[in-house]
């Protein structure tokens, strides 16, 4: 019998990346709902010429509200798996995940705030109870980035540092919803595990020049992640770092900017936001022809092995931020679609996705991920294999 996903948001940049990785390597059927049917149609039609097959079309478009309770439930009642792409998740309630929990169907989501995210875990008891497998905070980071620290981590005997850095290009292929959760990142101060405990941060602070793959030295910032806190539930660390940067590099210094000089209580109105996102997008869309929209990730995870102190550190680099984030978004949709993946609950990638799992999955998909060891942190690295790691 054919199976039935319903992308939430799926008309959007990032859905309709997961829409065509699910098309692309599953027998799946998708439903994508949007507020706009036009652009929603258009999407749609863009999804099934991409099939390139003599076959019946595999996706078709609805309009579904989530703030109408009836239609959402009976959305996904007909639904085997709901995919909620419909950002920017910094002010959404758990409505969908409660729904599927009640109409016992499993979830996934691209959330990415920590808000958002404790909303979620709090429902984990009801979603066991309810049978269901909810992983929260797919995508390419959070979402892969977790894996690749937990990765990093089992290649050690004793894990006390994880520092997460991530450079995006321009609007990372990515729309306004991204441009939002950016400046709501901005808004106020947050809190992260150093040291053992929770320590109050400044959004976009303590720059720090990182070493990227593809874009080489970038400057990155302190920046508001669900791996802050997520990590560190899953794992016995003292310290979680979660820094951002941009190119061209000019982003930077006008993020920065407006974290330190723009009034708080300015921060706070959805009129700035969306002033700020709209003139992001629109200066990103030129920017973007000559910085291109990839994205760039580095975990480094510093521990004990073998009673020395080392440092294990992964990279990765993909052309284009919203299709990297729809490879992992639907790579976990499809290990949940197979029963590959089932374990009642809410959980985070880190927690759902064993390292085999992980790797199988990003060879699945042509990603490749490096991964180095360093016995000190002067010592030349020794690359790890792919290979060796499965």
């Amino acid at each position: 019998m054919t199976q039935h996903v319903l992308i939430l948001g799926g008309s959007g940049r990032i859905g309709s990346q997961v829409a065509a990785d699910l098309l692309a390597h599953t027998k799946v059927e998708v439903t994508i709902t949007g507020r706009n049917p036009n652009a929603g149609q258009k999407a749609c039609q863009a999804l099934n010429n991409a099939l390139q097959a003599a076959t019946m079309p595999r996706c078709r478009f609805v309009v579904v509200n989530l703030d109408n309770w009836e239609d959402l439930q009976r959305s996904i009642a007909l639904s085997d798996l709901v995919i909620h792409c419909a950002g920017p998740f910094h002010h959404r309630n758990a409505s969908v995940l409660k729904a599927c929990i009640d109409r016992g169907v499993n979830y996934v989501d691209v959330s990415d705030h920590p808000s958002f995210t404790c909303k979620a875990i709090a429902l984990k008891a009801k979603a066991q109870a309810a049978g269901i497998t909810a992983i929260v905070n797919t995508g390419i980071f959070p979402g892969i980035s977790n894996s690749m620290v937990r990765r990093d981590i089992e290649q050690l005997d004793q894990a006390d540092k994880v520092h997460l850095s991530y450079v995006v290009g321009g609007s990372g292929g990515a729309g306004l919803t991204v441009m939002r959760s950016t400046f709501l990142g901005l808004q106020r101060p947050f809190e992260a595990w150093i040291n053992g405990k929770r320590e109050r941060i400044q959004p976009y602070s303590k720059r720090e020049v990182i070493d990227f793959p593809h874009y080489g030295k970038v400057g990155v910032y302190w920046f508001d992640m669900p791996e802050s806190f997520t990590v560190a539930d899953t794992f016995p660390v003292r310290t979680v770092v979660t820094k951002f940067g941009s190119v061209p590099r000019v982003y930077n210094a006008l993020t920065w900017s407006v974290a330190r000089s723009c009034p708080p209580r300015l921060l706070q109105s959805n009129l700035v936001i969306e002033c700020l996102s709209r003139v992001s997008s629109a200066l990103t869309r030129i920017s973007d022809r000559f910085s291109g929209v990839g994205v760039a990730i580095r975990s480094e995870v510093i521990g004990v092995k073998h009673g020395q102190l080392v440092r294990c550190r992964s990279t990765l680099f993909h052309p284009n931020t919203a299709i990297a984030a729809g490879v992992g978004t639907g790579t976990i949709a499809q290990l949940l679609l197979s029963g590959e993946l089932e374990q009642p609950g809410i959980w985070t990638p880190e927690q759902a996705l064993t390292t085999p799992m992980f790797d199988a999955a990003m060879q699945s998909r042509g990603i490749e991920i490096h991964q180095e060891l360093f016995s000190n942190p002067l010592a030349h690295p020794t690359e790890v294999s792919f290979a060796a790691l499965c």
